[in-house]
């Protein structure tokens, strides 16, 4: 029992910090077959997700045909960019990058210098039209520097999107339209500067609401009309508080927004957490989940642990940003996988420690292989010979310390900083990173020339069309930006104020409040029961229920 205890309470090697493994975490790492962990989840999740380019949107020349492209990948990379056409396309085969074992240099060494010599895709996704400006991006239609998305039509300056339609700075939204600087909303059209709400229309500064419309700086409300401040008025004095308000003006906007911040540190009554339709699991934003602990942001997924950022696991461990997956174990952005190890941006099944690997079967540290099989090195064997040189390398990296760990740090596909690990520890130091073989960038754009934003007109109505030719320059980080055509067609037609920070630094703040993956002890204001919460303690919720008594006041 003693031993036990000690094998399954371990140091992190990254962060030094105490983690436990628990009996179905223990359960789970038998079936899917891997290695027990050496680092805490924290630390698993930083590293997965450093492997996901958030990047910044730059103009680039594919290293094939030299044709224009649209990347996030960084400017000084380690490997050729081909666009994506041309990388799925039969004009280049990574099977020609094909290279021995070599017994006496740690396996992960081979694996990266073959890694740069392969070709990466200019943008992750497939089945677009007029998405050239964008990545992580599929099936969806005439967006615009917009990332991780699907099935969405124009949309613009917007993250992690599901069907949502003509709207502009938004983050984690489903099934909405004509939406605007929102967070986390639901099914919800013309809802403006909101979080956490659903069902919505015709709604400005809306925090957990639920089938609301013509309402104004409200929360926790069910099936209202014409309330501000959760004070119900009649149409014609609602219309008329509105039209004074003047929400065309970018001071007003900002005044606005303190007022909604005192809202939520003051009145709201919050959840312990945003799941729904959950059965015997924990963790926070599931949805349709079963036996699933320690999740957080997944859907229709059951028996798992660990897993953030994905849609239909089933018995995965471990894996992080992946979707429609079984029996992953220690993955990042896998997609299609089955039975997949170690593994990072792959779709492939009985195989370990792939890198952009396509439709494969029993392959072993390979990098950009598509429908291929046997194969190690990105070197094709027999059934016989694949299995005995696997086993060679399996017992060679257990001898250095490698076997069961996740690609290093050393094989992102860039910075951490410009990474999606970056938006959920943004306290990340650069030495820390470098520490680990990591990557960072310091962008100077200093000399760029273009006008300070606080010399934009305070008032949507006051902008002239010229706008669209002129240069700004972000506050904050001193990147250009522009405003495009239809973006101020948009902001006319709603009468929204000009935004004055880079697009990037713009929803990295909607994302603030959603990249939480710790919860604290928080006491219900209700009942006084000590209670679990997913929210930072600096925020100052004044309010948070447990969920019986959520259910019972908030109706």
């Amino acid at each position: 029992m003693n031993q036990n205890r000690l094998q399954r309470n371990r140091e992190c090697e990254h962060c030094k910090n105490e983690f436990t493994i628990t009996d179905g975490e223990l359960s789970l790492y038998k079936k899917v077959d891997i290695e027990l962990p050496t680092i805490c989840n924290f630390c698993r999740i930083k590293q997965h997700l450093s492997f996901w380019m958030f990047g910044k949107f730059r103009k680039g020349k594919s290293d094939l045909s030299g044709e224009n492209l649209i990347t996030v990948l960084p400017e000084k990379n380690r490997y050729p960019i081909y666009t994506s056409t041309e990388w799925y396309s039969d004009k280049w085969d990574a099977m020609n990058y094909g290279q021995d074992y070599d017994e006496n240099k740690p396996f992960f060494e081979q694996l990266q210098k073959l890694q740069k010599k392969v070709p990466r895709p200019h943008q992750n996704g497939i089945k677009n039209t007029n998405c050239d400006y964008c990545d992580d991006v599929w099936n969806s239609k005439n967006c615009y520097l917009a990332r991780s998305m699907e099935e969405c039509e124009d949309l613009m300056y917007s993250y992690r999107n599901l069907k949502v339609k003509n709207s502009i700075d938004v983050a984690i939204c489903y099934n909405s339209e004509k939406c605007y600087d929102s967070a986390e909303c639901h099914h919800s059209y013309k809802l403006f500067y909101s979080k956490h709400s659903r069902d919505c229309i015709d709604s400005y500064f809306l925090y957990d609401c639920r089938n609301c419309q013509n309402c104004f700086m409200c929360w926790n409300l069910r099936g209202k009309s014409y309330c501000i401040e959760n004070v119900e008025y009649s149409r014609e004095e609602y219309l008329e508080k509105i039209k004074s308000y003047n929400l065309g003006s970018y001071q007003a906007i900002q005044s606005f927004k303190k007022r909604f911040e005192e809202i939520m540190e003051d009145e709201v009554v919050h959840r312990l957490n945003f799941n729904l339709k959950i059965y015997d699991s924990d963790g926070d934003y599931l949805l349709d989940c079963k036996n699933c602990h320690n999740c957080n942001t997944i859907s229709e997924s059951e028996d798992c642990f660990n897993c953030i950022r994905g849609m239909r696991h089933k018995s995965d461990i471990d894996a992080d940003g992946c979707w429609y997956t079984e029996l992953l174990g220690n993955c990042s952005c896998c997609v299609n996988g089955y039975a997949l190890k170690y593994s990072s941006w792959s779709s492939s099944r009985y195989s370990e420690y792939l890198d952009l690997c396509i439709e494969c079967e029993y392959c072993f540290g390979c990098v950009g292989l598509k429908k291929k099989k046997y194969c190690i090195l990105n070197k094709k064997y027999g059934k016989v010979e694949y299995e005995e040189l696997k086993n060679k390398i399996i017992s060679d990296m257990k001898k250095r310390g490698e076997y069961g760990k996740f690609l290093p740090y050393s094989m992102s596909a860039g910075p951490f900083n410009f990474s999606t690990s970056f938006t959920y520890f943004p306290d990340t130091k650069k030495e820390d990173i470098l520490k680990f073989g990591g990557y960072w960038e310091d962008i100077n754009e200093s000399n760029i020339e273009g006008m300070s934003t606080d010399k934009l007109p305070d008032d949507i109505k006051d902008v002239p069309d010229t706008i669209i030719t002129q240069a700004l320059i972000c506050p904050l980080t001193g990147w250009r930006f522009n405003i495009a055509r239809n973006e101020l067609s948009f902001y006319r037609e709603n009468g929204i104020p000009l935004p004055r920070y880079h697009f990037d630094v713009r929803i990295k703040e909607s994302l603030k409040t959603l990249t939480v993956l710790q919860s604290y002890d928080y006491v219900c204001c209700y009942c006084k029961k000590d209670r679990k919460a997913y929210y930072l303690p600096e925020w100052n919720y004044k309010k948070i229920a447990c969920e019986e008594c959520y259910k019972q006041n908030i109706n």
